[in-house]
């Protein structure tokens, strides 16, 4: 009787030795086909990381500016005309359990000038306006020169000016005097551009207790600045003017910081969907064309095929040899992808000054996806090479 052959039987280093004869006897088809999923994972990376990094540049910038931050001020009455925010206002609105800060600026009837002889009506457009002196802390606003208004000098005749007030006056540092309120004030800072409050760049800020003593204000906030639970602004919003104002709420103007941020987050996510999608079609090319050089190698290597199938190689093991040459040609171009995508990334954050960043689930998920794209494309080839008849192949070849 005679034995049955026995089965041949691959080593894993075996089948990879088999699987790498593609790629390292056809390097430039092979190549050519990585770069299909390259360009399709550079994509990916690219554009969520680009997206990301554009994400921390726009959050750090909204805490720089304060997306917690609400404003109150008077609103327009039934004549159209500012209605002034009760005197209880700002202790009101320091109430709300939400709210972790506030402050506030009061009106003066004093004017600011460069000095004595500089005629009243020619008031350059600015303002005089008393400051809390938190101010600074709530607003995220900074000193460019000289130094803010502290205890000690809130009740001197002293001042700080907006960077515009100080250009149109003429005031290049702290120690210059100007004529405000019918009096010299000495300058002790000049504030830096602020873009959260940019009323303050025209105004000369004096202290509350100076100003109502000296300058005509009522003691009254004329704008309260809040800081608010960042998860809990809408509710803040929701209720800042009828605690104001319970009397009148609809005279009580509530600024919404929130607006911005949804619009742009809105923007930015139909953005990254577009081209996410234009990512996917890349993939979907890169995989057709690993799809067709498989098919093209299977056609050029029958007469290898039908050899090993004379000497025994199963169907399976053919299938899995070139299932595996597809599988590491995604598995070069997911890594080709990867670093590619990321120097995009970092060169553009670095062009634009913006930190940045790859999501870690998108740097890990990369290249499994460039494998399993490879490896969907590879299965055809692969049992077409296992269906390959040892005589046929042989005859063909």
């Amino acid at each position: 009787m005679t034995p049955a052959p026995r089965r041949t039987r691959l080593r894993p280093t075996d089948l990879l030795r088999l699987g790498m004869i593609g790629p390292r006897t056809r390097r430039m088809r092979s190549a050519l086909s990585a770069l299909g999923i390259s360009l399709g994972i550079a994509a990916v990376i690219a554009v969520t990381g680009i997206s990301s990094s554009n994400q921390a540049h726009l959050l750090e910038r909204l805490d720089r500016l304060g997306s917690n931050l609400i404003t109150v001020a008077p609103g327009n009455g039934a004549d159209q005309k500012p209605v002034p925010l009760p005197p209880t206002a700002e202790k009101m609105l320091a109430d709300i359990a939400p709210v972790q800060q506030v402050t506030a600026t009061g009106a003066t009837k004093a004017q600011v000038y460069r000095n004595d002889l500089v005629p009243a009506q020619q008031t350059g457009s600015l303002t005089v306006l008393a400051a809390r002196p938190n101010l600074l802390d709530v607003l995220h606003a900074t000193v460019r020169s000289g130094r803010w208004l502290d205890t000690a000098s809130e009740s001197l005749p002293v001042t700080v000016l907006g960077d515009r007030a100080a250009q149109r006056l003429g005031v290049t540092a702290p120690g210059e005097r100007v004529w405000l309120g019918g009096q010299w004030f000495v300058v002790t800072g000049i504030l830096a551009p602020n873009e959260l409050a940019p009323e303050l760049g025209t105004a000369a800020l004096v202290g509350w207790p100076e100003a109502t003593a000296h300058l005509g204000a009522d003691g009254t906030a004329a704008t309260v600045y809040l800081r608010s639970h960042p998860e809990r602004v809408p509710d803040v919003q929701a209720v800042a003017a009828a605690t104001a104002s319970p009397a009148g709420p609809s005279t009580v103007a509530v600024s919404r910081p929130s607006d911005l941020y949804t619009a742009r987050a809105e923007a930015k996510n139909a953005l990254t969907g577009l081209v996410l999608a234009l990512a996917a079609v890349a993939l979907l090319v890169g995989g057709v064309g690993i799809a067709n050089t498989m098919v093209v190698s299977v056609m050029e290597r029958r007469g290898e095929i039908g050899l090993r199938r004379a000497l025994g190689a199963r169907g399976g093991q053919i299938a899995a040899q070139f299932l595996l040459e597809a599988v590491l040609m995604g598995l070069i171009g997911g890594i080709g992808g990867l670093a590619l995508g990321a120097l995009t990334v970092y060169g553009y954050a670095l062009a634009q000054g913006w930190p940045a960043t790859i999501p870690l689930s998108t740097t890990a998920a990369a290249p499994l996806v460039s494998v399993l794209v490879a490896a969907a494309a590879g299965i055809y080839p692969a049992l077409r090479a296992a269906r390959a008849s040892p005589t046929d192949a042989l005859r063909s070849a």
